[in-house]
């Protein structure tokens, strides 16, 4: 996997630095020379940022005058069994694997599933783990203390994404809140997002997310075989109906299929270096009869699909006065005469609600019904919870969260058992930094571990198993998902509120009415796929209704359905 790296100008050092270039280095073999890779290899040009960082926590490290080289010293950088310590003079980069020359240790970063090297890794390295060459830096941080440490004690400087040439640039996508740069348009964009879907906003939207799950165990009900399409047709239908008032009937409806596709792509571009563009960014003045060129095209008018045809669906209705409430519409309001601006904001806002919302709810949903088929000793407990609380005649509402606290620890073993998104959308230095003794140079993609953070230690209960009760232990202190299931410092999703009260509806309603047992074959077990958004792999269960009252309860609730 290429990874991304700021240009270095060739201009000359012309004055001392705080941080000592490298100089050459004798050994037993005599004077070694140093290799100056950005000489040679294409990267990306960093835009300048406008804000210096200048704190205790993160210092501000000047540079050479006039030049942005860094020099990697291979006589200081043995390949041995320990790994490498690459040197920038007097300071350390971030121990990691053993390094070649010019190709670094780079290489060593898998395509898919990195996490579970880099989980691997920790025990040689500790909580940051550097991988450099071909132009690249990218550093791993390996601990919920280092992420917090950085990506949200340091904010202006770890808020940065990845330039993504191709997906950001060229297919638009930096346009859109999650990839969108750092700074007063990102928090145009925010603000919006967190009007529409803070806590007090959302509480509009419990009724029609309580029908959307009401439906979803009437698919239960009547074709269990299909549960993996009966999550999905549900995520996208909370989503498309809180966000645009939109009603859809199918899993293969047009919005649901479109956004899926569309995510996709932009999922798997999301990955550093994905588009060799990403690290030729020259390549995109190839003609437009090129296949490149043509896959960009494709991939820019899925984005603008994506964010277009809702939003202007929900500006027709509102002028046509039949519009159903919707976040958009709410936004759209806030302006009696909205400026072509604040409109182009809003779209974008909303498209990445749309966009991104469901994937989370959906894989979390499915990892449930997974752990549940494996382990049905611990919807038992839940499902006496909520029948003791809520009463058996009736399905939870959103209102009950704080009284089921079993069902509650369930949901957050859930969630820490397997992480949707192992490894958090990464970030990039916008500035050399110091941490924990070692050098962080500029543009350094900093990728945060969220799959090692789940597994840390524990004397009382094994990390991998599925034990609920560790949520309950007073005597255990185990990190709430909700600190890192949402991303990190200042971008965590703004959609927080929502989905947790969407997965909470969803599982409870499950627990309420089906027994969920492994497939009578046997042979059951927890494999997940390796891409950014982490789902399980295709797997069969069986759903039984708790009882006849039960089915007669699914019916019920979901004639009642007002969407």
């Amino acid at each position: 996997m290429h990874s991304l790296g700021g240009r270095a100008r060739s201009s000359p050092v012309t004055q001392r630095s705080s941080i000592a270039v490298p100089r050459e280095c004798n050994d037993a073999s005599g004077v070694r020379p140093i290799i100056k890779l950005d000489l040679f290899l294409p990267s990306v040009q960093l835009p300048t940022p406008k804000n210096q960082i200048h704190s205790e926590e993160s210092p501000s490290i000047p540079r050479p005058s006039g030049s942005s080289h860094w020099f990697l010293d291979f006589s200081k950088t043995p390949a041995t069994s320990n790994g490498s310590v690459f040197h920038t003079g007097r300071m350390d980069f971030p121990p990691g694997p053993p390094a070649r020359p010019i190709v670094g240790n780079i290489l060593e970063v898998p395509s898919s599933g990195a996490w579970n090297l880099y989980t691997k890794l920790k025990p040689q390295y500790g909580d940051l783990v550097y991988f450099h060459g071909l132009g690249s830096k990218i550093l791993v941080l390996n601990s919920l203390k280092a992420i917090h440490d950085l990506l949200d004690k340091r904010g202006n400087n770890y808020s940065h994404r990845p330039i993504f040439t191709t997906l950001g640039e060229l297919m638009h996508v930096d346009q859109s809140m999650p990839l969108l740069p750092y700074g007063k348009e990102w928090r145009e964009h925010r603000k919006l997002a967190y009007i529409a879907l803070s806590p007090s906003a959302v509480k509009k939207y419990h009724s029609v997310q309580s029908d959307i799950s009401a439906l979803m165990n009437r698919d239960f009900l009547e074709r269990p075989d299909d549960f993996f399409s009966h999550v999905r047709l549900t995520s996208g239908r909370i989503l498309l109906t809180v966000t645009y008032g939109l009603s859809v009937d199918a899993a293969d409806n047009e919005y649901i299929t479109h956004a899926e596709e569309t995510m996709e792509l932009i999922t798997r571009g999301s990955v550093p270096g994905a588009f060799l563009c990403d690290l030729l960014p020259f390549l995109k003045w190839l003609p437009s009869w090129t296949s490149f060129q043509k896959e960009v095209a494709q991939g820019r008018a899925m984005v603008e699909h994506l964010v277009t045809k809702p939003f202007e669906h929900v500006k027709r209705e509102m002028a046509e006065g039949t519009a159903a409430p919707s976040l958009t519409q709410d936004l759209l309001r806030l302006e009696p005469e909205p400026s072509s601006e604040f409109e182009y904001r809003v779209r974008w806002t909303t498209g990445a609600v749309y966009g991104a919302g469901g994937e989370s709810t959906y894989a979390t949903v499915l990892t449930f019904i997974l752990a549940m088929a494996l382990h049905p000793e611990f919807q038992n407990r839940a499902q006496a919870e909520i029948d003791r609380v809520v009463g058996t005649e009736r399905m939870p509402v959103v209102s009950h969260r704080a009284d089921l606290p079993y069902v509650a620890a369930v949901i957050k073993e859930t969630m820490r058992w397997h992480p949707v998104v192992p490894l958090a959308i990464a970030r990039r230095t916008a500035e050399d930094d110091v941490y924990e003794g070692y050098f962080i140079p500029k543009g350094t993609i900093v990728v945060p571990n969220t799959e090692v953070v789940t597994l840390e230690p524990n004397d009382k209960y094994d990390p991998h198993a599925f034990l609920p009760d560790r949520f309950l232990d007073p005597t255990q202190d185990v990190v709430d998902p909700a600190v890192y299931a949402f991303g990190y410092g200042r971008r965590v999703c703004p959609g927080k509120a929502l989905a947790e009260n969407s997965v909470f509806l969803l599982i409870t309603g499950l627990l309420t009415a089906f027994d969920i047992a492994p497939p009578a074959e046997g042979g059951l077990e927890a494999r997940f796929g390796a891409s950014l958004v982490s789902y399980p792999e295709p797997f069969k269960c069986a759903f039984c209704p708790r009882s006849e009252a039960k089915a007669e309860l699914v019916r019920r609730r979901a004639a009642q359905c007002k969407v």
